[in-house]
């Protein structure tokens, strides 16, 4: 049997004294894209940061294991490498660092940490322009500080650019679709789409079914407090946005 990307097991996370996840079970083979809906406070963004390896989220029983290997035993840096990609729902700025050479820099350490040499800069400037052109990014943006000034579509597409240059293989996206209007997201959906692969999986955790008009999952979660209570095809969304998330709700209570 393959190994899946993405193996969660009965995980418990606390933050403080308050228990948010509680009892998260999740299996993402490779090659699959997997929703996660629920509403605000259910747990969902909860689950990313503690993927991402966040700080003062404790884990209080139960495992990660992304490729086989245990993510609960890494640094956020050591998750990077191992294939881990945690796309913001609000990406932060940093002023004073062009987006290229931000770019480069996070290639390069991964690379560095794989005992690989340096991209060169023909190589680099190569990849750069062959996913840039996916997601409409000219070299002005290219130029400009990270994220200083950008509009919520453009953070999201730098996002999806860094996406496609360091080759995670999983792909963590959340509320991806926070503050884009439809083109915006019809761009940076496109780009998601684009790096789809058979070696490669991703956790797509979002409100809205608009999203996943453009990003079809395999498999739609729906979160409840703190724990996945119903899972099925991208149809279970459509059924959602219908009817919401009251029952699941009351089962809870």
């Amino acid at each position: 049997m393959t190994t899946p990307i993405l193996e969660i097991r009965d995980l418990h996370v606390r933050v403080e004294d308050r228990e948010i996840l509680k009892g998260v079970n999740l299996v993402l083979p490779a090659g699959e894209v997997h929703a996660i809906m629920g509403r605000n406070g259910s747990g969902k963004s909860t689950l990313s940061y503690v993927l991402a390896g966040k700080e003062d989220y404790e884990v209080t029983e139960g495992e990660i294991l992304l490729n086989g290997q245990n993510v609960l035993e890494m640094e956020p840096d050591e998750r990077a490498v191992a294939g881990l990609f945690l796309a913001f729902q609000y990406p932060v700025e940093v002023p004073g660092v062009a987006t290229m050479t931000f770019l480069k820099a996070a290639i390069n350490a991964q690379r560095k940490a794989r005992g690989e040499s340096e991209i060169s800069t023909p190589d680099f400037m190569r990849a750069v322009k062959e996913a840039g052109a996916q997601l409409a990014i000219d070299s002005d943006m290219l130029k400009r500080p990270l994220n200083v000034g950008f509009s919520g579509g453009e953070k999201k597409r730098a996002e999806i650019l860094q996406m496609a240059l360091l080759k995670p293989t999983l792909c963590v996206l959340d509320e991806t679709d926070s503050g884009l209007d439809i083109d915006a997201l019809q761009i940076v959906s496109k780009g998601v789409n684009a790096l789809r692969s058979p070696e490669r999986s991703m956790l797509v955790i979002t409100h809205y079914q608009r999203l996943l008009n453009h990003i079809v999952p395999d498999v739609v979660h729906v979160f409840s407090d703190g724990r996945i209570v119903e899972s099925g095809d991208k149809d279970l969304a459509l059924q959602l946005e219908a009817r919401g998330y009251a029952d699941y709700e009351k089962d809870v209570a």
